[in-house]
């Protein structure tokens, strides 16, 4: 079986997620790209000679008759408002990170989500599919280090766009570890305080007024502390870090597989520059289970609409501490029947 499959946002992501889906991936059939940028998505599709049909609004696609799957992978600040159309619609939905940039935002496709009466979505946290995060998590789970009591984790990026905002380390960079750090301790989160260390000379953005690099500490229920850098604005590469403390032992992700060189009296090893190459296999291997599961009848395995908007509500309170300056509370409603079954 094969699922027809529009595309909303052909950005960098989307058009890297176009490739994959189109050349890549099994039992997927691209048929429709949106993009607000006229002649953007032609563009993509002229590159990697794929056919399908280029819509101008994201309504015209998801009310396309043979689209049967929307991957959202356009704005953030649009997330909720697609996919909860393509809901209503009855279209299976994939939205890449984050599944919305506000909590409120998340309840209003959990709604739209329990009024389709079965599960329909997935939110692209491709860590859940990366063989690292997953050797941390079988370790984890199998007792090896003992309780955990520590977690620190590093997202440095090397370069962000002029109008990269303060509040955007958060729902778009720092997400990644907010999400990967629950699923890990299987744990929620209880507080947060953000820390702003002396200001890189190098963050321009926003019109110097991003603040960058930022720490966040995180205490979840159980009493783990959490620490978090994040800095967009790192000259060296894309540098993702996680080590976790135990009673018995410390494990640490391991670092991608990489050539190592002696040249000149030096040793080095290549570090990568961008998310991709760090990734990719994990994307491959998060929409191929996507897929697998539609095509077989089942519903979607990976993280889910209660997952994304349990990564939102510590995103509000930890943009909330950046601009108090306090510790904030992390407050969940209790988790709907829906997503318990």
């Amino acid at each position: 079986m094969v699922k027809k499959v529009g595309i909303v946002g052909i950005g960098f992501i989307g058009e890297d997620h176009l490739r994959r889906i189109a050349n890549a991936i099994a039992g997927a059939d691209v048929v429709a790209v949106c993009d607000i940028v006229p002649g953007k998505a032609q563009k993509a599709l002229d590159k990697f000679k794929i056919k399908a049909r280029d819509y101008a609004d994201y309504h015209e696609l998801i009310n396309d008759p043979e689209v049967e799957v929307v991957v959202i992978t356009a704005s953030n600040e649009v997330h909720a408002d697609v996919a909860v159309a393509a809901l209503d619609a009855g279209k299976y939905v994939f939205v890449e990170k984050p599944l919305a940039i506000s909590a409120a935002d998340c309840q209003r496709i959990m709604e739209a989500e329990e009024r389709s009466q079965k599960k329909m979505v997935q939110v692209g946290f491709m860590r859940r599919y990366d063989s690292g995060y997953q050797e941390l998590k079988e370790i984890i789970d199998k007792g090896e280090i003992g309780r955990p009591l520590m977690l620190h984790c590093r997202h440095y990026n090397a370069t962000q766009v002029a109008d990269y905002k303060t509040a955007r380390a958060v729902f778009e960079t720092l997400i990644h570890e907010i999400e990967i750090m629950r699923w890990l301790l299987d744990d929620d989160y209880q507080d947060v305080k953000v820390y702003f260390p002396e200001k890189s000379g190098l963050a321009t953005q926003d019109n110097g007024n991003l603040k960058d690099p930022q720490i966040a500490i995180f205490q979840t229920k159980k009493g783990v502390v959490c620490v978090v850098e994040v800095f967009v604005n790192c000259q060296y590469g894309y540098d993702i870090h996680c080590d976790i403390t135990g009673e018995l032992g410390m494990i640490e992700l391991p670092s991608p597989a990489a050539v190592s060189m002696r040249k000149a009296g030096k040793y080095s090893t290549e570090i990568v520059y961008d998310w991709k190459p760090r990734f990719e296999a994990a994307y491959d291997v998060e929409f191929q289970d996507f897929f697998d599961r539609l095509n077989a009848g089942k519903a979607p395995a990976g993280p889910s609409t209660w997952d994304g908007y349990l990564a939102a509500v510590a995103s509000d309170a930890t943009v909330k501490s950046q601009e108090s300056g306090k510790t904030e509370a992390i407050s969940i409603d209790a988790k709907p029947a829906f997503y318990t079954e």
